[in-house]
C-alpha cells in the first residue's frame, strides 16, 4: 500500500469558493482551477463545481476531497456567495443552507454567529485581500457559505450536542486534512469540554460509545451535552481537561478498551494499542485469583474471556481495571482538581466494574 493521500478541510475549499467568486464580482470571469495559499504557505489549486455569476452576486463551488481520510464531509459540495458589502463593513459572514449556527455559549465564536471558525475566516479574508490587490475591490464583501446537504451531514458528527444547529462547520487550522489524525474528532472533543463548562456543568463523562452513554445517563442523569463522545481518545479527553478543568470526570467504555487505559494506553483504537492479556493476567492474580486462573487468562484470546473466566471464580477483575484506569487518568491530571470514576461495561451495557471518586 502506498503513502496515503492528504485532503482538503471544509475551511480551505471554502477559502477556494470564496476567491473564485470574488474575482468573479470584480471582473466577470470565474478563475478554474483556483489557487489560494493556506496558513504555512502551501499554494494548492481547486476545479469548480458550479459557478453563477449575476449582476451583483457571483457563487462558485467546489467539492471537497478529504484525501484518503474517513471524513463525513468528503464529497460535499461547499459554496460560496459573495456580494458588495457596505463601505467600510469589511468582510461579514452569513451562514447559507447547509451551515450551521451558534446557539450554545463555550465555542470559539459569540451565539448567533455563522459556524465558520476562526481560521477560516482570516483565510477568507486574506484571500478577499489578494483578490483586492490584483482587481482593485473594496474588501467591503457579504460571504454567505452553504453546503449541500450539509444538514443532513451534521447529523453524524458532533454539532447537534455542540449547539450548533442547522448544518455544518466550516473548519480547519492548516487547511489540509492528514488521513486518520482524527483531528475533527479531537477538536470536537474539546469543544464539547468548553460548551460543558460554559453551560456551568461541572461534571462531564467521556464515553467510548453509545452504549456507555446510556449507562452513564441512567447512573448519573447527566445531560446530554455533559456526555463528551471520546471514543478512543480518552488522552484527548484527559489532556484538554488537565488544561480546562471541571470537578468531576466519568470515563465509561467497554472492559476491552478500557482495560487499555488500565495499562497506560492513551489511544484505545485497536490498530494503535492491544488488549495485553499478560497484563490482565496479573491484575487477576492482584485482585484475589488464583495461579490457575492467571494462566488461562494469558493463555486466553480475548479480554471478554479474561472477563468470563474472572466472574466464574468470583474474582473482581472489572473493579481491578477500573481502578488501574482511574490511576491512568489522575497520572495524566496530576495537579488539578478534577476527580474521577470509571465505569466498565460489557457489550449489554451492564456495569461490570466501577472505581469511584475519592476526595
Amino acid at each position: 500500500m502506498g503513502e496515503l493521500r492528504y485532503g482538503w478541510t471544509t475551511g480551505a475549499c471554502a477559502t477556494a469558493a470564496t476567491t473564485a467568486a470574488y474575482t468573479a464580482l470584480l471582473t466577470g470571469e470565474f478563475p478554474d482551477p483556483v489557487t489560494i495559499t493556506l496558513p504555512k504557505g502551501q499554494t494548492p489549486s481547486f476545479a469548480l463545481a458550479v459557478e453563477n455569476l449575476t449582476d451583483d452576486t457571483a457563487m462558485a463551488g467546489v467539492i471537497k476531497d478529504a484525501g484518503d481520510d474517513p471524513d463525513v464531509t468528503h464529497g460535499a459540495l461547499i459554496k460560496s456567495t459573495v456580494q458588495h458589502g457596505e463601505p467600510g463593513s469589511g468582510v461579514i459572514f452569513r451562514a447559507g443552507p447547509g451551515v450551521g449556527t451558534i446557539t450554545k455559549a463555550g465555542l470559539p465564536l459569540p451565539v448567533g454567529e455563522p459556524a465558520i471558525n476562526p481560521v477560516p475566516r482570516q483565510m477568507i479574508r486574506d484571500a478577499v485581500s489578494t483578490v483586492d490587490s490584483k482587481h482593485g475591490g473594496t474588501g467591503d464583501v457579504v460571504v454567505t457559505l452553504s453546503v449541500d446537504n450539509g444538514e443532513e451531514i451534521a447529523k453524524h458528527t458532533w454539532n447537534p450536542r455542540l449547539g450548533i444547529l442547522g448544518g455544518l462547520s466550516i473548519l480547519g487550522t492548516t487547511g489540509i486534512v492528514v488521513p486518520y489524525s482524527c483531528s475533527a474528532w479531537i477538536d470536537s472533543i474539546r469543544r464539547g469540554i468548553d460548551v460543558a463548562r460554559a453551560a456551568g456543568y461541572t461534571h462531564v463523562a467521556g464515553c467510548t460509545g453509545s452504549t456507555s452513554e446510556r449507562t452513564v445517563t441512567e447512573l448519573y442523569g447527566l445531560p446530554e451535552d455533559a456526555l463528551l463522545d471520546m471514543g478512543d481518545f480518552a488522552g484527548a479527553v484527559l489532556k484538554y481537561l488537565k488544561r480546562h478543568p471541571v470537578d468531576r470526570l466519568t470515563i465509561a467504555g467497554g472492559f476491552g478498551k478500557l482495560s487499555k487505559l488500565a495499562n497506560g494506553h492513551l489511544d484505545l483504537h485497536s490498530g494503535r494499542s492491544t488488549v495485553d492479556l499478560i497484563f490482565l493476567a496479573d491484575v487477576a492474580r492482584n485482585a484475589g485469583g488464583t495461579e490457575r486462573l492467571a494462566a488461562a487468562i494469558a493463555a486466553g484470546n480475548t479480554a471478554l474471556e479474561a472477563l468470563q473466566l474472572s466472574q466464574v471464580d468470583g474474582v473482581p477483575l472489572g473493579d481491578a481495571v477500573a481502578e488501574r484506569a482511574r490511576e491512568t487518568a489522575l497520572r495524566v491530571l496530576t495537579g488539578t482538581p478534577v476527580h474521577v470514576d470509571i465505569v466498565v461495561i460489557d457489550r449489554a451495557g451492564t456495569i461490570v466494574g466501577q472505581a469511584p471518586q475519592r476526595d
